[in-house]
Formats: C-alpha cells, structure tokens, sequence
C-alpha cells in the first residue's frame, strides 16, 4: 500500500478534486490524506479569534459566507441532483455545528473542534465524488486512530494497532480516505498537528502501515535547487538524502514540513514529492541514499530575530550556556543557529513572541543586541566530507553580501548564513551560480 497525502491547493476547487480523483483511480491500494481547501483554514482561525473575542456576529457573518463558497464548490463538482442535496445537506452539518458557537462561550478546546472542519468536509467531498463516479472508496475517520499522547507527541502505538484495525475490517477496499492535520489528544479531545500537520499525518500513517511510499503531492514538481520566487529557471531535484531534505524543509523548502522527515526517515519510508499540475513529471525521491556530491539546494528562511549576548562573566565560565539555553526552554522558543566566542555568543529564532521577555531576562548576564528582518540562508548537499574547496565556492559567492552570522560544522549537510531580509534576494541569485 501507499500512502498519498495532498495539499489545500490540491484540492482547492471542484476542477482539482477531479484532478485527484483521476490520480488516485487504478489498481493500486492506497490511503489518500488530504488537507482542507486552501484558504478555509486560515478563515476557520479568524472566526475562532472572532469567537474567543465574543465578536459573535462577525463570526457568524464569516461562517455564512464560507457556507456559501462550499455550495458553489458542491454545484460545481457534482452533476448527479441527488449527489448535491446529500452532500449540501453534510455541509449544513458542519456549518450548522460552528454557528452553534456563536450561541455560547468559547473555548480553547472548542478551538480545535473548529479548525478540524476543514479536512473533515474536504475528504467527503472526495468520497462522495468518486461514490458518484462508481469508483468505491472508505472514508477513514482520523479521529478514531490518530492520536497525540500527554507530551503531545505522536502515539505511535495507538496509531498503529488502531489504524490497521480499521483497514482489516474493511480490507475488500482498494482506496481508504482521511483527514490530515486532525487527531486527538490524551484526553479524547479534538486537537491537531499544527501547521503543516497533514505532512506529518501522511508519514506517521505511512510508518503505521510500513507503506511501500508516502508521495506527498502539491502543485510544485518536487523540491527545487533555489527558490523560484527569487530565482528564474531553477530545477527539481530528482534525489535527495532524508538528512538533506530536512534541512531544506526546515530552512525554508515550503513544499514540505520538516516534521515528516523523521518518522520516515526511521522507518526507511521512501518520500516522494509530486505535482497534481504535472503529474507526469518525476518530482523528488527523499530515501536513505546520499546521491551526488557538493551542491544540492539552496534555501531561504525569514521572519528570523538575531540575539547576541555579551558578558565578561562568560570567559571560561562553565554553566554559561546552560542558563541562556534554559531561558529559551522557559518560553518554549527553539533556536535554528548558534555561534559563540570567548565573551558572546549569538542565537536566532524564528519565533519572536517571547522576544521582549527573553531579552529582559538575558540582559541579568550581560549587555544584549538583537536584530530583527534577518533570514537564514541553508546551502545544503554532500560536500563537507567529500568537496575539497566547496565552502570556500560558497563564501565567495556571499563576497558582496553582508554576514550577520555562519553556521558550519555542525551537519555535513548545511551551511548556513545569517544575512539582513533586504539582502535576500542578491543573496539567492549569486549563491544560484554554484549550479
């Protein structure tokens, strides 16, 4: 079996949910995960701000109109009368349950119940389409096999046995359909995987099931060599190493969320990323295997926030970095870069929520700058251990570019630049010469 995931632009409009519905109709069993239509999402999020804000009637206003944006959706998807009343009539369920809201508190776990709408109407509209097709497909309710445990992570355990129970009991079927993104948590309650979850729900099934591959389709074909939004003619990469593609991912790669590496990558599940637009195209295989040598890809992240800290109490003092790493934990704020000296040393985040907090309390050990409007730039590839002169290739081309920090050493797949945003670009193009 394979397991195949795709995105809220893949199953944006009623054209594209036919488009996948072609893709996934041969022979082959399959788990297809989808996401919620592109856009909904983010609309679901401001009518639950607008709910918590007790701004009822503007939430109520939001919930009509994306009731209406999914009638046109269901006019235009299927051409059997019957087909439309019922699922139109599924609809009004979901909208009928968010506008229940506007009729009494709200809460955070309510929250949650409402941004999993999305991925539940988005997998019955492709359910009833192929029903309507005569193509038999089994709608796969995530709730009732994915799951996230106390420390919110993935249960893999539950996953498993729970997943494959229902795939037994109904084991005639050839396409089986679910949520991505939604789960529950320890407690029974509707919860999620974040952002980027459905990534992750198509490779903690893929692991569950120990899939033959997870394809993670999107309208990109395959993680390409630069980012085409700054950079004319770049290409797919056919290969890429789990390690690479982490990287890529985490640094700024938009076509995959870096949590899906991992359990992939520990199962030895092959990833492969394809685009519905073009489908015929190779797109990218993500294994185990490290092909090629030197330059891979290049990436750009921004929104990152630099900080410096300097203290004289940290020449040859132990414990130094222990205290301004736990101040981070304290704010549950991840660090992406470090570099230290005798006397300072440099982080950067991407999450600047707690900034303000952060730096009040490291300035108790020393004098504090921060830098915001950065973006790190990953160069990423095979080349520490085996390129002779490759770094220095790199650095040449960042000649005319100013460098707020570099990361090198601590992959053999990445070196990364701290750069000013407003650089960004030049950046890119000139580090686009390596290929």
């Amino acid at each position: 079996m394979i397991v195949l995931k795709f995105g809220g632009t893949s199953v944006g409009s009623a054209e594209r949910i036919k488009k996948v519905a072609t893709l996934i109709c041969n022979d082959q069993p399959k788990l297809v995960v989808l996401s919620a239509m592109s856009g909904t999402t983010n609309i679901l999020v401001d009518i639950a701000n607008n709910l918590f804000k007790k701004e009822n009637e503007e939430a109520s206003k939001k919930i009509n109109e994306l009731r209406l944006q999914y009638y046109e959706v269901v006019s235009k998807l299927y051409s059997n009368r019957e087909t439309r009343e019922t699922v139109k009539e599924l609809i009004d369920t979901h909208f009928d349950f968010l506008q229940s809201f506007t009729q009494d508190s709200f809460t955070i776990h309510e929250e949650k119940a409402v941004l999993a709408q999305g991925e539940l109407i988005s997998t019955s509209l492709l359910h009833y389409y192929l029903q309507e097709r005569g193509v038999n497909s089994f709608l796969l309710p995530a709730l009732q096999f994915m799951r996230i445990d106390k420390d919110l992570e993935p249960d893999h355990y539950y996953i498993k046995e729970n997943l494959n129970r229902l795939l037994n009991d109904n084991s005639m079927q050839q396409i089986f359909i679910t949520q991505g993104f939604i789960c529950r948590n320890a407690f029974g309650e509707i919860d999620n995987l974040k952002r980027g979850g459905s990534d992750y729900s198509a490779s903690l099934i893929g692991v569950a099931l120990e899939a033959e591959e997870v394809q993670i389709w999107t309208d990109i074909d395959g993680m390409h060599n630069n980012d085409p939004r700054a950079v004319e003619k770049t290409q797919p990469i056919k290969k890429l190493s789990f390690d690479e593609a982490a990287e890529l991912a985490y640094f700024g790669a938009k076509i995959l969320h870096p949590s899906s590496i991992l359990p992939a990558k520990q199962a030895n599940i092959p990833v492969r990323l394809k685009s519905t637009l073009s489908p015929e195209s190779e797109g990218t295989l993500i294994t185990a295997d490290l092909v090629g040598e030197g330059v891979k890809a290049i990436a750009a992240k921004d929104g990152i926030s630099a900080i410096k800290i300097n203290s004289g109490r940290m020449l040859l003092a132990y414990g130094f970095l222990r205290k301004v790493f736990e101040l981070f934990e304290l704010y549950k704020t991840p660090i992406d870069m470090i570099t230290t000296s005798e006397v300072a040393v440099s982080v950067t985040i991407d999450d600047s929520s707690h900034l303000h907090k952060i730096q009040a309390e490291l300035e108790k050990y020393g004098t504090v700058e921060v830098d915001i409007d950065q973006t790190i730039i990953c160069v990423v590839g095979d080349f520490i251990k085996n390129e002779k002169g490759i770094a220095a290739d790199i650095l040449n081309k960042m000649r005319d570019i100013p460098i707020r920090m570099i990361s090198y050493g601590g992959s053999n797949h990445n070196i990364s630049f701290l750069i000013n945003t407003t650089d960004k670009v030049n950046a890119l193009r000139s580090l686009n010469e390596l290929f």
